[in-house]
């Protein structure tokens, strides 16, 4: 069974770039040997100004972030959390078309040329629950295709989406020919005013820069 989870982090204020180069580099390796050791299947981490984010598939449900990413550590804030402080806050999946099952099926599309994609967006504070409420519908009514790839979570008002190109589309019923009518509500509370715009230079979802891809 293959998990998947998503990070966000802060790189700290004046952090210098080699050193994170240096960081990056470790990191890399350290993800490389659980890959070779069987308990990790992918992870990429992306970067937007000082924001970090990681999308994680993990192999081994007992392995940690810290394990993957420990070595960014040094350049990492803490967050404050209820059991302690992170350097890698824990967001909450929102969105997704496949659920992964075996290694061997779900990676069977993602061919030497497929192109891992990270991107945010910020939501307006008072449209947070009704973005959440939509997508956990047309999540449970199971009929909207989208990319096999793609998840997204949640963490303060910051959306993260991961996915490939090329798209594999998919849902998760199966069920190509019924179309789904939870997307219809969704449609009619006007998605575009979701969005902070201002915030992601006039667009929903800005594309940022992979720092790292295992």
């Amino acid at each position: 069974m293959i998990i998947r989870k998503e990070y966000r982090g802060c790189i700290k204020s004046g952090f210098a770039q080699e050193n994170l180069e240096i960081l990056l580099a470790d990191a890399k390796a350290a993800a490389s040997r659980l890959q070779e050791t069987g308990r990790l299947l992918t992870a990429c981490v992306y970067r937007h100004q000082n924001m970090v984010f990681a999308y994680l598939e993990l192999l081994d449900e007992t392995i940690s972030v810290d394990e993957i990413l420990g070595e960014l550590s040094p350049c990492l804030e803490l967050w404050p959390e209820e059991n302690g402080r992170t350097p890698w806050a824990l967001m909450y999946e929102i969105y997704y078309h496949s659920v992964p099952q075996d290694p061997e099926s779900w990676v069977e599309e993602r061919k030497t040329n497929t192109t891992r994609i990270g991107r945010i967006a910020f939501l307006k504070p008072e449209k947070l629950f009704s973005y959440t409420y939509w997508h956990y519908a047309i999540v449970q009514e199971g009929l909207l295709m989208g990319d096999k790839y793609q998840y997204i979570s949640l963490h303060e008002n910051i959306l993260f989406s991961y996915f490939e190109e090329p798209r594999h589309n998919v849902n998760l019923t199966g069920d190509e020919d019924t179309p789904s009518t939870v997307i219809d509500g969704w449609m009619a509370v006007d998605p575009e005013s979701h969005f902070d715009r201002e915030k992601a230079g006039g667009n929903n979802f800005i594309v940022i820069d992979p720092i790292l891809i295992v």
